[in-house]
């Protein structure tokens, strides 16, 4: 626990997604909440999208953190806005295009999540 997911979009061919989920680890592991081995995260371009329904060239970055319940809403607002930070300095960005990031911070249910750890 986190689960981290990063989408962006296929037009953004500067992003290095393994430099992003480092720096995006890192950034969790920092905020004092997460044992390191516990963080997963993982990232997706994505292909087919549509920002808005103008004809400009758009696109997006958006990170959805998962956490177990029961952390308080200043917590999940810090960790949020640190997130937002690391996805903003990830450019550069091309030239001409609007870039919209995001993050989403969501619950999962502590008492129906289910874990278990093989090492080999």
């Amino acid at each position: 626990m986190p689960h981290l997911h990063l989408e962006y979009t296929a037009n953004l061919p500067e992003l290095n997604a393994d430099v992003a989920l480092l720096r995006l680890n890192n950034a969790l592991v920092a905020s004092g909440q997460f044992a390191e081995t516990d963080i997963k995260s993982r990232a997706v371009k994505v292909e087919h999208f549509r920002v808005g329904t103008g004809l400009g060239e758009r696109a997006f970055v958006h990170v959805q953190l998962a956490l177990l319940s029961g952390r308080s809403p200043e917590i999940k607002k810090q960790l949020g806005e640190s997130l937002l930070t690391v996805i903003q300095e990830l450019g550069p960005w091309p030239t001409g295009l609007s870039v919209q990031f995001s993050v989403e911070t969501v619950d999962m249910d502590r008492g129906c999540y289910a874990k278990a750890i093989l090492d080999n």
